[in-house]
């Protein structure tokens, strides 16, 4: 792939991480009634973060959070050319009841974030559910979602690709734009 645009740097990344956490801290306090869910790949590095900086601001080790996958729930998976490989879905408490913030890190159609609400259900019936992810592409929406918490929103057009980069995997935080041109 091309080299891409930067257009988050790694201070600002750990700046909108903090933001994200104080905001989620100023609506669920303790987090007694809440959990975090991230969404199986990406959302699950985000997730993993706003986990461990939530418990270090807080002083606890008592937020309960979730990992989802959503393969088998996408209305695409029947379409794909190659066999999808489905992740672990690690969920050891129920929903039932309780504010979930699900956590993805691009917000690009829509349809990820549809198929981890029917996911959702099967562990039960949350009281409420609000959506935060590190990027928003606004104007790519095909269902009408909207995220609660966003990091940064990118307008692109649609053959553009967007990138969150985690120090975990790739070595360092960034967020890349490739313009992919159409041939």
């Amino acid at each position: 792939m091309k080299k891409g645009k930067v257009i988050l740097k790694q201070e600002r990344f750990a700046l909108t991480i903090e933001r994200l956490c104080h905001q989620l801290i100023e609506d669920y306090d303790d987090f007694s009634n809440a959990c975090l869910i991230g969404i199986q790949l990406g959302g699950v590095l985000m997730a993993d973060r706003i986990q461990q900086r939530l418990m270090d601001i807080l002083e606890t080790d008592a937020i309960d959070y979730g990992k989802l996958d959503i393969t088998f729930y996408r209305d695409d998976f029947r379409t794909r050319t190659k066999p999808l490989k489905a992740n672990t879905t690690e969920l050891d408490f129920l929903v039932e009841g309780k504010d979930v913030i699900l956590i993805d890190d691009v917000l690009y159609t829509g349809r990820s974030v549809q198929a981890a609400l029917t996911a959702l259900n099967h562990y039960g019936r949350p009281k409420s559910v609000k959506l935060m992810t590190m990027v928003d592409r606004r104007f790519n929406r095909h269902l009408p979602i909207l995220g609660d918490y966003t990091g940064i929103r990118i307008d692109a057009l649609d053959d553009a690709y967007v990138k969150v980069e985690w120090e975990e995997i790739d070595g360092k935080d960034s967020i890349l734009l490739f313009e992919e041109k159409k041939k």
